[in-house]
């Protein structure tokens, strides 16, 4: 059973301002929560193409969604390609050589089932082998990091992607344990962490292990680099009017979103004194929402996973050339 509690589902797709005949993309299938909003919105002459590296999300898309399978693509990829394999896609138009959605969803993080389900790696609650792999036929596992990377590297993962203080001595204590046996399980992986941390930060600031769990979980999936080609690539391929929705759940994920959607938006670099723009800084796309909208009291209430989560919508522009 692929059980996940979609965060800000109706907000979300409703920045995209679906069209019955349009043709959308969901970057992040998961449980298939937006996919099933997007699709009960497009008439006979819509199309929604979902990507998801997760045979487990795909398999569950297949019967959820089966009613839609008229409208529905189910894709196996990272969505760092979308633009290739869009062009793959029989009946996506195409301007210049680069395909034309009408919206394109990005909902980051992981799945609930991939946290719940123990075997997977990715939570610190449950021991099961180091992996964290979202695409099980990648070759990068949390273990080979764990046991093959260089301390300085550890450490600065760790330091980066989760924001762990004590990125140093955690990295010293893994690297000491692993040059006695490998690093095997989650539940190893743990008490290291906890070993590296002081007693009196311990108590404080919720699990110990959550910052380098989610720091190796972004390294071994390349999560922020995939995001920053993905959004630039979504962008691309939006076609005059078309709309991206991202939903972030940390901020380097939401500072990468900010600056890249920044990087699109309409800058004039004439002095204040000019009676009118000369400069032609024309960009690309309009920000919908100047700040991240967050979830409500209520859907809090239903899911405290939610709580971190900032959705950001921008509009492609009719006159839009774009930037690379």
């Amino acid at each position: 059973m692929f059980h996940h509690i979609t965060v800000l589902k109706e907000e979300a797709t409703e920045g995209l301002r679906i069209k019955p005949d349009g043709i959308y993309v969901d970057c992040t299938l998961g449980g298939g929560g937006h996919s099933s909003v997007i699709l009960s919105k497009l008439g006979p002459g819509g199309r929604l193409i979902a990507f998801d590296q997760d045979d487990w999300a795909l398999d569950n898309a297949k019967e959820r969604l089966a009613d839609y399978a008229d409208k529905l693509t189910l894709v196996k990829s990272n969505f760092r390609y979308i633009e290739q394999k869009l062009l793959e896609i029989e009946g996506v138009p195409q301007l210049n050589g680069v395909p034309q959605i009408d919206g394109v969803l990005f909902d980051l993080g992981v799945s609930s089932p991939q946290f719940d389900e123990g075997e997977r790696g990715f939570s610190y609650n449950a021991d099961a082998r180091l992996d964290m792999r979202m695409d099980q036929s990648a070759s990068l596992t949390a273990r080979e990091i764990v046991n093959t990377w260089p301390e300085r590297e550890i450490a600065r993962i760790l330091f980066q992607y989760g924001e762990e203080k004590f990125s140093r001595r955690i990295a010293k204590v893994i690297v000491e344990r692993r040059e006695q046996e490998p690093v095997e399980t989650t539940e190893q992986l743990v008490e290291l962490i906890k070993e590296g941390i002081p007693a009196a930060a311990r108590r404080t600031g919720g699990h110990p292990a959550k910052r380098s769990f989610q720091a190796l979980r972004i390294a071994v999936n390349d999560e922020l680099g995939a995001f920053e080609e993905g959004l630039h690539a979504a962008i691309r391929c939006l076609a005059p009017g078309g709309r991206a929705s991202v939903i972030t759940f940390h901020s380097l994920e939401d500072r990468i979103c900010k600056q890249i959607f920044a990087s699109y938006v309409e800058k004039c670099t004439c002095p204040p004194d000019f009676p009118m723009c000369v400069c032609g800084g024309k960009g690309s796309l309009k920000l919908i929402n100047r700040k991240p909208l967050v979830p409500s009291e209520r859907e809090l209430d239903e899911n405290p996973r939610a709580r971190s989560a900032k959705l950001r919508v921008a509009e492609k522009l009719q006159t839009g050339v774009g930037v690379s």
